[in-house]
Formats: structure tokens, C-alpha cells, sequence
């Protein structure tokens, strides 16, 4: 017989249990612990465990927040949102359980590797059954799934068989890191995009340094992170200096922060999560206005990729990719989809028509041709 259970920390599951269902990439039970104590504000973290017999058998992280609808939109979608808020202030806030988890990268919902693969189809929609019974207990009417990876067709077809709407995401980029030295891997790359990289390697750049400890350098890589925030088109959920220092607290050696000085300023940094095959891109921060001329894409770029080369890590995770250019860079491309249904039908029907409004795809053409690599 099997029980399902939600929990608001992630405290009330067994560690390794959850680990072991989990068992891809740095972002384990610990990882989860550490944000949930940084006590970011406007979310209500959830966790949904299946038991049998007392053992657990399939798992997903969720949380609950007040979401923008209009944070997507771009060009004359975005404008025409902009329009309706003047007239309905708070019309697109919207109450939101949400399975998956921000700043996350990677699996949202998994089974333990003890489970016949042929069971999984069912647990995964009982686990989406728990997330509608735990939403409908918290007098939430809309669901939404993020981040519905093409790496996992079964849970795709989940959320479709549910009856869910979709919008394509950003697909996620990842590099294979397969070279015996940086000059391999730019002879691996088109003519245009070696040159580039050979021009950034040639010329004086800021000064790295990769750091394990950050608590002197803390402030001002808070006030480079507001900065960013700030010279952001869309809205992003704000991190408070806790979430840096949980981090390095209670990680040990898979957070990294990767420092970029121009003298004795700090002029960027780029915080990365690694174990012993994947480097995880999880957050990057600069001020524009001091470091304009500075290329800080493909800059970025080589020195993450020269670290993995360096101590042979087998996969560069960069992140969401901003155009189909990510092509160019070696890196190959994982679609990805936002599921969500209310559960009221009117309103449901609402948002099939703001959907379009939303989508980065038709309104924005970087963006179109980096999801139109992976459809």
C-alpha cells in the first residue's frame, strides 16, 4: 500500500532516502536544507514523498508563491500586460503551487533506483495527484509544473494525460566536456566562434580567482547582485545574503565562487556548484555601467569551461540558453516546458488566452530560435 505524504521541510524525509532518488548533480538534501534555511521571502517550500511500506519510493520538491503571470512577456506582449496592470493593479499576481523549485537545476520529481521502471508512469501521477490534493488543502487554484525536461518523456506525458496547458521554456544548455586542453576544444569549434575565443584568451582581461570562502567579499558581491537585479528586463525572486552564506556553510567543496577583479575592484563574480562530472552555472552578477566592454558571456564561458577541462568535470550545465548562438559554443540543448492548469474551468480558460500574451517565443527572436532548436 502506498501513502502519500506532503511535508514543509525537508527535515521530515530521511536524507539518504531522498539522495538516493535524487541522485544527479550536487543539489541533494543538503542543498535543499541550506535554502530553505536562508529563509528566502513570499515562498512556502513543499516536499512530496510516496511510501511503501514505510520506504520511500518516489519524491518532488515544490513550493508556493504569489506569481507574476506577465514575468514572461516580452515585446508587445509585455507592453500590452503593462497596460492592464495600470488599469488592474495586481490583475496577473496569482497564488501558485508550483512543482519544482527555483534557482534548481536538474530532476524535479524522481523514484528510487530500487523501483521496477515499469511502475514509474504511475507514481509520477500520483505525485502530481498529491500536488493538486496539497494545492486544493492550501486553497490554491492554479498548478503549474517548471521545467518539464525532454530528457524525461515520461513525465511530460504526465502532465499532458492530466489535462495541463503548456508554454515552452528556455531549453537548458549543457556542454560535454570531452577536450585534453582549451586549444582542443576551440579546434572543436566553427572558424567565426574560434576567432572570438582566441581574441578573448589574447587580450588582458579581469583577473580570476576561485574562491571557497567569500565572507570578506560578501557585501560588495551583494551590492554587484542588486545591481544586476536591477538592470534586469524581467523580474527574478531576490536571494538575501543568507542564501550565499548557507551555502558555503554547510557545502563544503561543491560551491564555488568564481571572482572577477579589475585592480583591486570586484567587478563580477559567478557562483557555481560542482561535484566530481557536472559543473552547475547557478548565478552570475556584474554591473554593466563599470564593466561594459568587458564580453562577459564568452568570457564567462572559457574560464568555466577551461575549470572543467583543467580537473577533468564531464559536463559544463550553463544554464538557460538566451539564443540558438549557444550552438556555436559546442553545447547542446535540452527543451523545456511549463505545464500548468487552474482549477476553477473559467479561469483556466482566462489563461489559455493570456498564454498568449506570454509567450517569449513569438514575441522575442532570440528566444524563439533558441526553443525552436529543441521542437
Amino acid at each position: 500500500m502506498i501513502t502519500a505524504l506532503a511535508f514543509s521541510t525537508i527535515e521530515a524525509i530521511d536524507r539518504c532516502a531522498w539522495n538516493d532518488c535524487f541522485a544527479d548533480g550536487p543539489q541533494d538534501w543538503d542543498y535543499y536544507r541550506c535554502v530553505e534555511q536562508a529563509g528566502i521571502t513570499d515562498f512556502q517550500w513543499r516536499y512530496l514523498a510516496l511510501y511503501e511500506d514505510d520506504v520511500l519510493i518516489a519524491a518532488a520538491v515544490a513550493f508556493i508563491t504569489a506569481y507574476s503571470l506577465d514575468t514572461r512577456a516580452q515585446g508587445l506582449g509585455r507592453r500590452i500586460c503593462q497596460q492592464l496592470r495600470q488599469w488592474w493593479p495586481g490583475l496577473f499576481e496569482v497564488r501558485t503551487y508550483v512543482l519544482g523549485a527555483p534557482l534548481t537545476h536538474g530532476s524535479q520529481v524522481a523514484t528510487a533506483p530500487s523501483i521496477d521502471p515499469s511502475r514509474r508512469p504511475a507514481l509520477l501521477d500520483q505525485l502530481l495527484s498529491l500536488a493538486r490534493s496539497d494545492a486544493d488543502h492550501a486553497g490554491i487554484g492554479l498548478l503549474a509544473v517548471k521545467d518539464a525536461s525532454d530528457r524525461d518523456p515520461q513525465w511530460l506525458q504526465t502532465c499532458r494525460e492530466a489535462g495541463l496547458q503548456s508554454l515552452p521554456e528556455r531549453p537548458d544548455a549543457e556542454l560535454s566536456v570531452a577536450f585534453g586542453s582549451v586549444d582542443a576544444y576551440l579546434g572543436s569549434l566553427d572558424n567565426t566562434t574560434r576567432r572570438d575565443l582566441r581574441r578573448l584568451l589574447r587580450g588582458q582581461g579581469p583577473r580570476v580567482e576561485w574562491r571557497r570562502s567569500v565572507e570578506d567579499v560578501l557585501p560588495r558581491m551583494m551590492a554587484l547582485y542588486e545591481t544586476s537585479l536591477a538592470q534586469r528586463k524581467q523580474s527574478a525572486q531576490r536571494l538575501p545574503p543568507a542564501w550565499f552564506q548557507q551555502l558555503f556553510e554547510h557545502l563544503d567543496s561543491r560551491v564555488v565562487c568564481v571572482l572577477y577583479w579589475v585592480g583591486d575592484e570586484l567587478v563580477a563574480f559567478n557562483l557555481v556548484m560542482l561535484d566530481k562530472q557536472r559543473l552547475v552555472d547557478k548565478l552570475f552578477a556584474h554591473d554593466q555601467s563599470r564593466t561594459v566592454d568587458q564580453h562577459w558571456p564568452l568570457r564567462r564561458w572559457l574560464v568555466n569551461v577551461s575549470y572543467c577541462i583543467e580537473h577533468r568535470i564531464a559536463i559544463y550545465a550553463s544554464g538557460k540558453a538566451t539564443d540558438a548562438n549557444t550552438r556555436h559554443l559546442g553545447c547542446s540543448l535540452t527543451g523545456n516546458t511549463l505545464f500548468f492548469r487552474h482549477r476553477n474551468p473559467a479561469l483556466d480558460t482566462l489563461l489559455r488566452v493570456v498564454k498568449v500574451l506570454i509567450r517569449a517565443d513569438r514575441s522575442a527572436p532570440v528566444m524563439a530560435a533558441a526553443i525552436s532548436e529543441t521542437r
